[in-house]
């Protein structure tokens, strides 16, 4: 089965589908090791470990590049972040193919305009587009992808912005009327009410995706329960763990003034060598290198 059609029929099956974020591929395969149903490509990660904003600072370009090189070293779904898709419904028609191609199974896609502002950041500028304007670029994903298994997910962000529950209802109705696939609904709230009152009200059909960075509380089984949430996105972990533990080790290092016992600390390089796919190189040497 594809991975393309592993994602659709989860989506359709109405269980829970876990993706991980992952920075670059080594995260990505962690994820897979680790038991992640997928991998999320990760524009706030990717931004970071570049060391600069989440802001489409960073080219379509080398997202793209890093989706390919995510996807080329798992089995598993990957679900690209697109943020607002570099651009109006025209950009989203020559991009989408492009990520088709790459290898990702799906893509989403936020209704904030370019160039956007991260969500989570503190008094950040969360401006939206019109309704119909986004609705042209969903439908524009549509059309422009070449498998019909390919998921578009619309984000909406109206809670982000203050906008409130009313509001992200209409627009995630407007967006499922385009055709998308799945809404994401995104809140910064430090407890999952909001969500949980949106959810309640939701009248579609169409499945939600969920991103609890901000709202921990809610576990699995939790969101499970809910039954309309298809998706649960874990959207910068991989990213902030890597910084936590290289900041560790770093400042022991340093402190120590050598590596004795940092080294007791952390991964030995045979695992490392390991995970960079060491045995299948050998393969290729014994059968081809005379």
């Amino acid at each position: 089965m594809s991975k393309n059609k592993i994602l659709r029929e989860a989506l359709n099956s109405g269980s829970l589908f876990t993706a991980m974020a992952a920075h670059n591929p080594l995260a990505a395969k962690l994820a897979e090791q680790a038991g992640f149903g997928g991998i999320w490509g990760s524009g706030f990660e990717l931004s970071a470990s570049y060391a600069v904003p989440d802001a489409n600072i960073l080219s379509m370009g080398t997202h793209l590049d890093m989706m390919r090189a995510i996807a080329s070293v798992v089995s598993v779904p990957l679900i690209a972040d697109i943020d607002t898709g570099f651009g109006n419904a025209i950009n989203v028609s020559y991009i989408i193919p492009q990520y088709e191609a790459a290898g990702a199974s799906a893509i989403v896609m936020e209704d904030k305009t370019f160039p956007k502002d991260t969500s989570l950041r503190a008094d950040g500028r969360q401006e939206l587009v019109r309704i119909e304007e986004f609705q042209g670029k969903v439908e524009a994903a549509i059309n422009a992808r070449s498998d019909t298994d390919f998921v578009v997910i619309a984000r909406v962000e109206a809670l982000i912005a203050g906008q409130g529950q009313e509001e992200a209802i209409r627009r995630g109705l407007a967006y499922a009327d385009a055709g998308a696939d799945a809404i994401l609904i995104h809140s910064k709230q430090k407890t999952p009410d909001e969500i949980l009152s949106f959810i309640a009200a939701w009248p579609g059909k169409t499945p939600l995706v969920l991103v609890p960075t901000a709202y921990p509380q809610l576990t699995e089984a939790d969101i499970a329960a809910l039954g309309k949430v298809g998706i649960v996105i874990y959207g910068n972990h991989a990213i902030r763990a890597a910084a936590g533990a290289m900041r560790k080790i770093f400042e022991q290092i340093r402190r120590d003034g050598g590596i004795a016992n940092a080294d007791k600390e952390i991964p030995a390089v045979a695992e490392i060598i390991g995970l960079q796919g060491d045995a299948y190189m050998r393969d290729l040497e014994a059968r081809f290198l005379r």
